[in-house]
């Protein structure tokens, strides 16, 4: 259930400040399931039983709120940390998934902190199981990094700015850029990974599309990527189908790739099946053609309005050479990494408050 906090006791735990005309709304959810995982990568070792949090989606406290500054001006901020309910630990630091604080208003909104990445939200939105699961499309979607950056993907961005345009008549551009998306600027920015995003979508009625250009660019060294993405979903009721097709480009290292999925929701009642498809192929930087390919199928039933059970099955099937897998592909969730296994089977709770 959303809490809104009076504007006076926000203001008494903010040491006396004052927040008139203000409210801050506490949300989130507690996600726990079992988790099977098989096939792993490497010869010897077994499956994997686990009693998991964040399968479906990450186990988080969030806090949002909005202050209403005069002439159509509002000041916003949103901080989410995330936990692991099943030993009530948390998963990094303190406000992982996002932070920032912004303003909005008729010329649109604009903010600043860790965000999530505008392409990688995009997307997340056209495949069933979204951001969780053993099904998720980021299973075989990134595995390639250089000095310790995701320089296929990045799904968060630290030292962000970003600014959303309004709505005309469903359509929006998003712009966004990193200073350092994966840590604390260096020492005369040595190493920051810097990104760029541009994104223009369009949501209107049954239809969402969205086409998403990435740049990121290590500093002080020649790797550059250059990613393009095309990603859409279309609400027909009976069916809701998805689509993504992304291609990436590494100039100093030789290095491109091309993914795609595919995905439905069939919902019936208080029922729905999921089932997608995922693909990435690899060439250069000592890759050859190489290909990881991802089926799953999954099933959900809402118990109410803020419940929901689910269950996932996911294969991978990826590319080996002299016995050895070629890719770090995985079958992992919201908030585990799959640690090498290539199948797995999960069901769950999920919570949303």
């Amino acid at each position: 259930m959303q809490k809104k906090l009076i504007a006076l006791a926000v203001a008494a735990l903010a040491s006396g400040a004052a927040f008139a005309q203000s409210n801050v709304t506490i949300y989130g959810n507690v996600d726990v399931g079992f988790s099977h995982r098989g096939d792993h990568q490497a010869k010897g070792v077994s499956g994997q039983n686990a009693i998991d949090s964040g399968i479906s989606d990450d186990s988080y406290v969030g806090f949002k709120g909005v202050e209403d500054l005069g002439n159509g001006l509002k000041a916003l901020f949103v901080l989410e940390a995330a936990f692991t309910a099943d030993n009530g630990s948390s998963t990094g630091s303190l406000f992982e998934k996002q932070a920032f604080l912004g303003l909005t208003g008729n010329f649109g909104t604009a903010i600043a902190g860790r965000l999530v990445a505008p392409r990688y939200s995009l997307i997340a939105a056209t495949d069933p199981f979204g951001d969780g699961t053993v099904g998720r499309f980021h299973n075989v979607f990134n595995d390639l990094q250089f000095a310790g950056v995701d320089i296929v993907d990045v799904d968060r961005v630290n030292n962000a700015v970003a600014y959303v345009s309004p709505s005309f008549s469903g359509f929006n551009v998003t712009a966004a850029y990193a200073t350092n998306a994966v840590g604390t600027e260096n020492l005369e920015n040595s190493g920051d990974a810097r990104v760029y995003t541009v994104l223009p979508r369009y949501t209107n009625g049954p239809l969402d599309i969205g086409v998403a250009y990435q740049q990121i660019k290590v500093r002080d060294t020649n790797i550059k990527t250059k990613q393009w993405t095309v990603a859409g979903s279309y609400d027909l009721k009976v069916v809701k189908l998805g689509a993504w097709y992304d291609t990436d480009k590494i100039n100093a290292l030789g290095f491109k790739s091309k993914a795609f999925g595919l995905g439905a929701t069939v919902p019936f009642g208080k029922n729905a099946i999921q089932v997608s498809y995922n693909q990435s192929k690899f060439d250069g930087a000592g890759f050859d053609n190489d290909k990881a390919k991802q089926w799953a199928l999954g099933y959900t039933y809402s118990l109410s309005k803020r419940t929901n059970f689910y269950a996932a099955y996911s294969d991978i099937k990826n590319d080996k050479k002299n016995g050895v897998y070629l890719r770090e592909t995985t079958v992992s969730d919201a908030n585990n990494d799959g640690q090498g296994y290539q199948n797995g089977l999960q069901f769950g709770l999920k919570h949303s408050f």
